[in-house]
């Protein structure tokens, strides 16, 4: 086959599971009263969102401290 035909092929199966996964993610939210809930009663999700801001900030800072000391091993080179 074709390179181009495989491309083809590759683009639809992802189209095909990007609209599975966004139909279940829409079908998730009809339940009202769920864990959601549970947590922002007791005060719990905002210890969720903080877990979940640091490790997003930790994997900025480890990407950009990367980023910095490759480009300082390009400039040797």
């Amino acid at each position: 086959m074709k390179r181009s035909l495989w491309i083809s092929i590759l683009n639809k199966a992802g189209l095909v599971i990007a609209a599975l996964l966004f139909n279940a993610a829409a079908f998730a939210q009809d339940k009202p009263g769920g864990v959601d809930e549970m947590m922002r009663s007791n005060g719990k999700i905002y210890v969720v969102v903080a877990v979940c801001l640091t490790i997003l900030i930790g994997l900025f800072v480890y990407v950009f401290l990367v980023d910095r000391k490759i480009s300082k091993i390009e400039k040797e080179n």
